[in-house]
């Protein structure tokens, strides 16, 4: 005879389900790591409000970059509503133009575009032109145009095309790099075994893509000798085009409408943007024609 389960005495009946509570300990230990977090993540946030006294403070904090960084945008954003009290920082943003320290150069360049009625940077940033970093070069050039300043033109063409990274020492080429590869400022692009067996490596200064090898690997370099091309990253090349729609001359006109025209690129975005680029040197072009005795 089959139990159809109707039976009370052969009926089973589930274990009770145990809840289990997590221990006192374990739920401070989680907290406080979700705390830590989240406070971790909002004292790094540039987007952070910072007081008067923080700005003047984070400003002079060089062993924090990040600290650096932090103030001078905060000034910029001030700078950009037209608080005349941020004028108070602008010794701190001068002297930071002539840091050792790139990341303070670069930043420093690019916030000093945003006061187009200061006398000292418009000077500042020429010094910056020459700086050994072309990241620096370029934004210090970006921001002149902002002066209406066209001092760094030269840099600004030099945008729109590849930039020609050269070895610092002799030595062999250790290399797997491949054309088109995407690189971020500092990626590692190579090592270079030096006749010592030491290693130096080879870092990208720019954001973008390999455009072409100029040495195989397992070649000789010699201090000063090309390696490889990059090409310039998509905005940036976007902010090259709109800088030279103001300060753009007929040498570059060429150039310029290469990209118009796809030659340089199949971006549409860029492509827009050079064409309104080079209507605006042939405007130009026009009515300095028409000026001229």
């Amino acid at each position: 005879m089959t139990d159809n389960g109707n039976n009370p005495e052969t009926k089973i009946t589930a274990p009770p389900v145990r809840r289990i509570r997590a221990s006192g300990p374990i739920l401070i230990v989680a907290i406080l790591f979700v705390v830590g977090s989240f406070l971790a993540w909002y004292f790094t946030w540039f987007g952070r409000g910072l007081s008067d006294a923080e700005i003047t403070k984070y400003l002079s904090d060089y062993n924090h970059p990040r600290h650096v960084q932090h103030a001078l945008l905060q000034v910029q954003a001030r700078m950009e509503r037209g608080d005349k009290a941020a004028a108070q920082w602008y010794p701190h943003i001068l002297a930071l133009a002539g840091n050792p320290e790139t990341e303070f150069r670069l930043t420093a360049a690019w916030v000093m575009g945003s006061d187009q009625t200061s006398e000292d940077f418009p000077n500042a940033l020429k010094k910056l032109l020459a700086d050994p970093q072309p990241i620096v070069r370029r934004n210090a050039a970006l921001a002149l145009v902002r002066f209406n300043d066209a001092t760094g033109r030269l840099e600004l063409t030099a945008m729109l095309s590849p930039f020609t990274l050269t070895s610092l020492v002799d030595g062999t080429l250790e290399s797997s790099l491949s054309q088109g590869a995407p690189v971020s400022r500092g990626t590692l692009l190579a090592r270079i075994r030096q006749p010592n067996n030491e290693i130096a490596a080879l870092r990208s200064p720019l954001t973008g893509t390999i455009d072409s090898i100029l040495v195989a690997s397992g070649s000789s370099l010699t201090t000063g000798q090309p390696v490889l091309t990059i090409k310039s990253d998509e905005e940036s090349v976007w902010e090259a085009l709109r800088a030279l729609a103001l300060v753009g001359t007929q040498e570059d006109l060429k150039l310029v409408e290469d990209y118009a025209n796809g030659v340089m690129t199949s971006n549409d975005r860029l492509k827009q943007q050079a064409a309104l680029t080079a209507n605006a040197i042939k405007s130009r072009m026009n009515v300095n024609q028409k000026t001229m005795p």
